[in-house]
């Protein structure tokens, strides 16, 4: 045993997943993994559509690994794109698979990511494609990640949720093609997905030169030494490890459980945040009675806690 295996000992491993490739049955599929999941012990969340799988599932490292071949035996999945983390709690509290009409929701059905994403540039070569003055380095994920983290220089769009990219593109984006004249588009995310579907957008757009990080923001950090890294702050992760850092470390943000939005260290010195109830950012927009309830929430999840159990409540939304 190696002293990296003998370090993971009793740890959970996560597996941040997805590909674009045609599925005929996503029932059959569905029920496969559903089983695999189960028999493993292993819990998350994958998303099954005719466009491809996605999704983050976290258990027992032979777990994860039978789930994997489980997918990668399906037509057109042995290519599977996967990253790679630890953790010592278990990031998730069920095993949910779902039938979709997206993989990522984008709202552009005539897309085929598959066939004309852009041209993948690899983490080592990521830095010298984006310090070139005439890149135009665009972040595709939500406002909320890029206020925590994002690559020097990259365009922020500011969008509350995937689905409004094509208009911020067609409008505000489209604006700075015309101002900056880049000869090249670089695109990131946080694993790879939304690029994949974004780059493919813009080229139906009309955009000729377009890139994107291979494996994303989560591969970058991964490979990427922090001496040499563009990357600044921390990258937000949708389970309960909320932000990674470089070596996939886990941040020191946490969720509030009033807006599902990620809070770091100053956000929690606030008098304005409430463990499990409330944060700066949403809290005129809980009334007395939503309080009420997250405040008994909390209060359960404390108990449980005390208990050495685990809440389900802990990640409802709000």
């Amino acid at each position: 045993m190696t002293e990296s295996e003998s370090s993971n000992i009793g740890q959970i491993r996560v597996a941040a997943l997805y590909r674009f490739s045609a599925i005929a049955d996503v029932e059959a599929v569905r029920a496969r993994l559903q089983t695999a999941c189960d028999a493993g012990g292993v819990k998350g969340t994958l998303l099954v559509a005719t466009e491809g799988l996605n999704g983050t599932i976290a258990g027992p490292e032979a777990g994860i690994e039978a789930v994997l071949a489980e997918i990668r035996s399906i037509s057109g999945f042995a290519n599977l794109d996967v990253k790679y983390a630890w953790t010592g709690d278990m990031p998730f509290l069920r095993m949910k698979v779902r039938i979709k009409r997206e993989i990522v929701t984008m709202g552009q059905p005539d897309l085929d990511p598959a066939r004309e994403a852009g041209v993948y540039v690899a983490p080592a070569d990521w830095n010298a494609l984006i310090a070139d003055p005439t890149t135009l380095v665009i972040d595709t994920r939500n406002d909320y990640e890029g206020e925590i983290g994002t690559f020097e220089g990259a365009v922020q769009p500011n969008t509350r949720s995937f689905r409004d990219f094509p208009d911020w593109f067609r409008t505000e984006g489209r604006a700075l093609l015309d101002q900056m004249k880049p000869q090249r588009v670089a695109m990131y995310c946080t694993g790879g997905i939304r690029c994949e579907k974004s780059t493919a957008f813009l080229k139906a757009e009309g955009v000729e030169h377009v890139h994107h990080l291979e494996g994303g923001i989560l591969r970058y950090l991964e490979e990427v030494e922090p001496v040499d890294s563009l990357w600044r702050g921390d990258c937000f992760v949708f389970d309960e490890r909320v932000s990674v850092g470089h070596g996939l470390a886990q941040g020191d943000h946490t969720l509030c459980r009033g807006c599902r939005m990620p809070v770091d260290a100053a956000g929690r010195a606030s008098p304005h945040f409430i463990e499990g109830v409330c944060c700066e950012r949403c809290r005129e927009t809980r009334d007395d009675a939503q309080r009420l309830r997250y405040a008994e929430r909390q209060r359960q999840i404390e108990l449980a806690r005390r208990r050495g159990q685990t809440h389900r409540g802990r990640s409802d939304p709000a």
